[in-house]
C-alpha cells in the first residue's frame, strides 16, 4: 500500500516525571488521556475530545528522514497513539535500471538502494541471481560473504546508536559524544573495506559466483586487531548510555503484541522487540552461517 497504517508507543522523560511543556501540570503529563493500547486501524476522530491530541508531520524534509519518509504522528501528550507512514519520497529509477541491465551489472546499482548496509545489499541481488541459475558458491566465498556481511552489520549498528542517541535527547553525552565515538568506530570497519576493495562506501565486490576480491595478506590479522578494539572500547559506551534521557525512551519501549506484529508483518528487530524469536541468519541459514553460533536478541529500543 502507498498508505499504510501502523501503530506505536513512545515513552518520554515528561511520562516518567520529567519536565513538561510550559502549562501543564506534572500529573497531566504523567497521566495519558487513556491507557494506551496498540490499535492500527485507530481513527483519531473517535478519541476522547478532552485529549490534548496533536497533530505532527515528521518530514520529509525532517533531517531524520533524510527526504526520502514522512509520518503522520497523532500524539497524546508525548505519547504517540498513532502514525500513518507516506513512503515513496525518493525514486531513483532502480527497476528501470535493472530491466536493461545483465545480472553483473545491477550489483553496483543495489549498492546505492541501502547506503547504510551495501554489503548486504549486493549479497541479497547476487543469491537472488546465484539460486535462479542454479549456481553453487564456493566455500570460500561462503566465509567471506559471512565476515563481510558481520562487519557491515557492526558499521550499521555503529551508525544507528550515534544518530539514536542524538535524536533521544540533545544533552546526551553533550549533543554528540556518542555520534563521534560511534563513528570512530565505524572508520575502523571502512577501514577494512578499503583494504579489501579500493573503496569505503559503494564496494562492488560480490558477484555472481563468489566474490571480485580475494583477502589481501595479513588481513586475518589486521581484522581480529580492529574488532579487539572495538570490543575494547564497549565499556565507553555502555557509560555514556547509562544516561537517563537514553533509559528513559528505551527501557521497555519499542515493543508490540506479538500477533500484531505479525498482522503488520514487522521482520528483524522490530519483530524480535515484540518476543518473537526469529533470525534468519539461524533459522533460515545462508552462507556459512549454519557454522555459527548466532546470538538472537528479543527485548525493547535498550536490549536492541
Amino acid at each position: 500500500m502507498a498508505l499504510a497504517e501502523t501503530t506505536a508507543a513512545v515513552s518520554s522523560n515528561a511520562a516518567r516525571g520529567g519536565s513538561t511543556r510550559r502549562g501543564h501540570s506534572s500529573e497531566r503529563a504523567l497521566t495519558p488521556t487513556r491507557a494506551f493500547v496498540p490499535d492500527p486501524y485507530l481513527d483519531p476522530e473517535t478519541y476522547p475530545a478532552d485529549a490534548d491530541l496533536l497533530t505532527l508531520s515528521l518530514g520529509p524534509q525532517h533531517p531524520s528522514t533524510h527526504g526520502v519518509f514522512r509520518a503522520v504522528l497523532y500524539l497524546d501528550g508525548e505519547v504517540i497513539v498513532k502514525a500513518v507512514p507516506h513512503v515513496g519520497y525518493l525514486y531513483r529509477g532502480v527497476e528501470k535500471l535493472c530491466e536493461k541491465l545483465s545480472y553483473s551489472n545491477v550489483t553496483p546499482i543495489l549498492d546505492k538502494n541501502d547506503y547504510v548496509a551495501p554489503m548486504c545489499n549486493e549479497q541479497a541481488a547476487n543469491m537472488a541471481f546465484e539460486k535462479l541459475l542454479n549456481i553453487e558458491v564456493p566455500l570460500r566465498a561462503k566465509f567471506l560473504r559471512t565476515l563481510l556481511a558481520e562487519l557491515q552489520r557492526v558499521a550499521s549498528h555503529l551508525l544507528w546508536l550515534g544518530t539514536f542517541a542524538m535524536d533521544l535527547g540533545g544533552a546526551l553525552g553533550g549533543g554528540t559524544s556518542v555520534f563521534m565515538y560511534c563513528f570512530r568506530e565505524r572508520e575502523l570497519i571502512l577501514d577494512l573495506f578499503e583494504e579489501l576493495t579500493g573503496c569505503r562506501f559503494h564496494y562492488n565486490t560480490h558477484c555472481i559466483g563468489g566474490n571480485r576480491h580475494d583477502l589481501p595478506a595479513g588481513y586475518p590479522a589486521l581484522v581480529h586487531k580492529t574488532l579487539d578494539l572495538i570490543e575494547a572500547r564497549l565499556p565507553e559506551y555502555l557509560g555514556m548510555l547509562e544516561h537517563p534521557i537514553f533509559r528513559d525512551r528505551t527501557v521497555g519501549v519499542g515493543t508490540l503484541d506479538a500477533q500484531l506484529a505479525l498482522e503488520l508483518g514487522l521482520t528483524g528487530p522490530l519483530l524480535r522487540a515484540s518476543g518473537i524469536d526469529h533470525d534468519l541468519r539461524r533459522d533460515a541459514p545462508y552462507h556459512v552461517y549454519d557454522l555459527l553460533d548466532v546470538r538472537v536478541v528479543c527485548d525493547d529500543c535498550v536490549g536492541r
